[in-house]
């Protein structure tokens, strides 16, 4: 052995099962086997040459300049992954292959230890420890020697002893034996229960018997060889059914390990930093073979006991620091992430019991080292960060926390909206099979994920998570993320690409919707291509656009009427672009024309004098009209134009209450929905819950109310079977407030929003939306943002014709525009860009162009609002500039060709 073996170390290496080591060669065995001590001793040292050997190939000795081609660390070695390693290292110890010293800019390192490796495995060896300290025993030492598994008493009592001879090396190497062993990890701190003697008397005499085990199996370990692999498995899996006699029973969400203990102990222990390495240290060796053993061995499901060592690991509250996030922490969410479905919604329902302060603490863990690894690296279009291992793994984990959070708050799983009774037609996506005479093959319903539907809950469950939605999103992944490469990984579904539309909860507004502009603008392209394949197969005329050629003071019937027409013969036309021609007007529509037109729709559709809908003037909010004459047909077709404005990325001027979204997302409104949408009938029915005198007497109430029909007649509704006759007491005042709600949010528009729904449906049931959006984020996306910050719309336009940012008409321009006021801000945009909303992002994320348009001249400033550009001539002086533009703005109506 070289000298640096025989140094003295501050803390001892791992002793990990689970590290990558060899066997021993079995004629040594048998030579050996009248003398086991010697026989341990051997295998010890072959293990620990052959972790040297492992270390050297994934880690390297530190020097630049080395020469050895079995060395990380020389400049033409090729890397290698953690298994491969394994198997070399094996064969380098058979033929005595050479050894690198430590070189010393190794040391001090998190591979510190593997100079000093000797020091943990060889208690009895040539090699000798540190020289003690004179108020240590050699007997102090030997007690926890041959420790395979931790206790919060017994770490209490090393502790103990360690601070009485202030030489903490025992502890130190008590934690990284255990800590680096899945098996030692997986049976320390178990819950346990009291005993009677002649249990104890048992347990006593199984514990003598398996010390020699665990001596002989401490010896010899080489997880990252299949073979030996599975027998880890297996002794893991016995070690569990030994240790099952002192754990109580668990039910299916619990687990056996003794969490507030792990607290107490790290709490301890963290604080001395020589023996927080031994922990960072002990997690580096512990998680590339707990990967393989998820990986290759099912070790899982042969003993469910096996998620311990995540709970355990994930209570350290230093998890986030600096040290863990370069090595440590990736490999072992590297290897969480391998967990089969049933263990990560095991996970979810245990952390949901968790306190918000210790959900965010895991999550901040997760968003650290996602930032860290984004940073610290150049990620574009050539190197994806979806190639980035550990930003996966840290993403995937992530979504576990995601859940819990969802799990502990508030949730309503009941209270959904029933299914449509006729099944929504189906797009002609995907037809090509069939026009050849072949059955459509690989459809697929809904995207769903896979632990939403083991856990039982859905996002839009969620009434209140724990901590809000918005500190699970990790913005400087959004910014790095290439989200056309991003939905192809979406779409194909590949099992070596992944794509962070799984996790939308990680992506920002901006960025979902940008997947959806992926989804819808492909959708549209397939469509004009089946198209063009019918005219050629079956003779049909060439009709690639979804076309609506309107009259403007008869926008509404012709709009209504082309649609319903579409609806009733082909409902897979919708899915078409959209190309809208005003009759008597030359505006080709670039999109330009269809913003007018949803405008124009949604002004007419909205006008209370129709009766479609109510307007409350204290929430500027609209309603279903319970009383409209209007038949079902007609609100299918707003709900068409509602999908249809999604689908062809237009904003709508449309306020509806926040309860409008989380329907058409599957849930009914609820008492607490009508604080937006009903705020005065809220308060009342909220005064009357928290009321503390007699309900009966002093307000004699019943269960029948009042509504008012269209001409202002009282109607009288039970809302339960002779409610007239039963009063509201204190004891059914909750039954009350519930049934009232839902008679005002659900029954009374039932069937005028079952047909909106639909409408909407049709348009949207193939898109990604309903898996992407929260109910406010679907708001955002219909509406824009009502947020106008000119100067982030000042910073991002471009300007052409040779005009630029110094410009003085541009200089004039901008200084004119920021002393408007609000509705002539607004009066701009729409003129500008055709609606006076914001996109989603605010308008720093719309690109505005102004490009030159002549000299000096008394001609108006013109838009092509398709493309969002102003045409402004240079004129004169300021004030003729903000004359001409005011004119424009204020005027502005039609389309015409320039």
């Amino acid at each position: 052995m070289s000298s640096e073996e025989n140094q003295d170390c501050e803390c001892a290496p791992p002793q990990a099962e689970s590290t990558p080591a060899a066997g021993y060669d079995r004629s040594v065995e048998e030579s050996d086997i009248e003398n086991p001590e010697a026989s341990r001793m051997k295998r010890a040292a072959a293990k620990h040459l052959i972790e040297r050997y492992y270390h050297q190939l994934t880690e390297g000795c530190g020097n630049e300049a080395c020469t050895n081609e079995f060395c990380a660390s020389w400049p033409r070695f090729q890397r290698m992954d953690n298994n491969t390693a394994a198997v070399k290292a094996l064969e380098l110890y058979k033929i005595n292959a050479k050894l690198c010293d430590p070189h010393p800019s190794k040391k001090g390192t998190s591979s510190a230890y593997l100079e000093n490796s000797a020091k943990g495995i060889h208690h009895n060896s040539a090699c000798s420890d540190r020289t003690m300290s004179r108020k240590e025993t050699p007997a102090a030492r030997d007690d926890f020697k041959d420790l395979n598994f931790l206790t919060e008493e017994k770490v209490y009592e090393i502790l103990e002893i360690c601070g009485e001879t202030e030489d903490y090396s025992p502890l130190i190497r008590a934690i990284g034996r255990v800590f680096s062993s899945a098996e030692g990890l997986v049976q320390s701190f178990r819950k346990t229960k009291p005993h009677t003697k002649e249990e104890l008397k048992s347990l006593q005499a199984k514990d003598e018997d398996k010390d020699e085990d665990e001596k002989e199996k401490a010896a010899c370990s080489a997880a990252a060889m299949e073979e030996d692999g599975e027998a880890s498995s297996s002794r893991l899996g016995e070690g569990a059914s030994q240790g099952d006699n002192n754990v109580q029973k668990l039910g299916v969400d619990e687990v056996s390990v003794d969490i507030d203990a792990v607290r107490r102990v790290y709490n301890k222990l963290l604080a001395n930093e020589k023996i927080e390495a031994a922990f960072l240290n002990a997690l580096v060796y512990l998680s590339p073979n707990v990967e393989c053993d998820l990986t290759y061995h099912n070790v899982y499901s042969r003993d469910p006991n096996y998620l311990n060592l995540f709970v355990i690991v994930m209570e350290n509250s230093n998890l986030h620091s600096p040290e863990y996030l370069e090595i440590a922490l990736p490999l072992f969410c590297k290897a969480m992430s391998k967990l089969p479905l049933a263990a990560l919604a095991k996970l979810a329902r245990l952390w949901s019991q968790y306190s918000a302060e210790q959900i965010r603490r895991m999550m901040e863990t997760f968003q650290q080292l996602i930032t860290y690894k984004v940073i610290s690296n150049e990620f574009n279009s050539r190197n994806l960060v979806n190639d980035d291992d550990a930003v996966v793994a840290a993403t995937k984990c992530l979504k576990i926390v995601y859940y819990a959070n969802l799990l502990g708050g508030e949730l309503d799983t009941d209270h959904n909206e029933e299914e449509d009774d006729e099944p929504i037609p189906e797009s002609s996506e995907l037809t090509l099979q069939e026009l050849l005479g072949e059955e459509r093959r690989n459809k697929k319903g809904p995207r769903v994920d896979p632990l939403e539907t083991e856990l039982g809950i859905k996002t839009i469950d969620c009434r209140r998570p724990l901590i809000p939605f918005e500190e699970f999103i990790n913005e400087p992944l959004n910014d790095v993320l290439e989200m056309d490469k991003d939905y192809t990984f979406f779409k194909v579904e590949t099992e070596n690409k992944f794509s962070f539309m799984t996790c939308p909860f990680v992506l920002n507004a901006v960025t979902k919707n940008l997947g959806l502009y992926y989804d819808n603008r492909i959708r549209m392209y397939s469509e004009r291509r089946i198209t063009v394949l019918y005219s050629l197969v079956q003779g049909q005329q060439l009709n690639p656009y979804l076309r609506l050629k309107v009259r403007r003071d008869h926008i509404i019937d012709d709009a209504l009427v082309r649609l319903e027409m579409i609806a009733m013969e082909n409902p897979a036309d919708l899915k078409k672009q959209l190309y809208v021609e005003f009759e008597g007007e030359q505006g080709v529509d670039e999109g330009g024309v269809s913003k007018e037109f949803f405008q124009l729709v949604v002004e007419e559709i909205f006008n209370p004098d129709i009766g479609m809908f109510t307007y409350d003037e204290t929430t500027k909010l609209f309603w279903f009209n319970p009383s409209s004459f209007e038949n079902e047909g007609q609100f299918t077709l707003i709900g068409i134009v509602l999908g249809l404005a999604i689908y062809n990325n237009c904003i709508l001027d449309i306020h509806f209450p926040m309860v409008v979204y989380r329907k058409l997302l599957g849930k009914k409104g609820t008492f607490r929905d009508l604080a937006d949408s009903h705020p005065v009938l809220y308060q009342s029915l909220k005064e009357l819950l928290e009321y503390e005198g007699s309900v009966e007497e002093d307000m004699m109430i019943t269960f029948q109310i009042s509504q008012t029909d269209l001409f202002g007649n009282p109607l009288m509704y039970n809302l339960r079977e002779n409610g007239d006759k039963i009063p509201v007491t204190n004891e059914n005042r909750k039954e009350f407030v519930a049934l009232y709600a839902e008679f005002m949010l659900n029954k009374t528009v039932e069937k005028q929003f079952k047909a909106f729904r639909r409408g909407f449906h049709m348009v949207t049931n193939e898109s990604p939306l309903k898996y992407l959006f929260r109910p406010e984020e679907i708001e955002l996306l219909i509406c824009g943002s009502r947020n106008l910050d000119f100067l982030a719309l000042e910073e991002t336009t471009e300007y052409d014709g040779g005009y630029n940012k110094d410009s003085r008409i541009i200089r004039d321009f901008w200084e004119t525009v920021h002393s408007f006021g609000e509705e002539q801000k607004r009066l701009f945009l729409q003129f500008t860009t055709g609606t006076d909303r914001a996109p989603v992002g605010g308008l720093g994320k719309l690109k505005m162009i102004i490009a030159k348009n002549g000299p000096d001249t008394d001609r108006l400033p013109t838009s092509h609002t398709c493309f969002n550009v102003l045409l402004l001539p240079e004129y004169s002086s300021r004030e003729k500039l903000r004359e001409r533009l005011l004119k424009a703005i204020m005027y502005a109506k039609g389309f015409g060709m320039l």
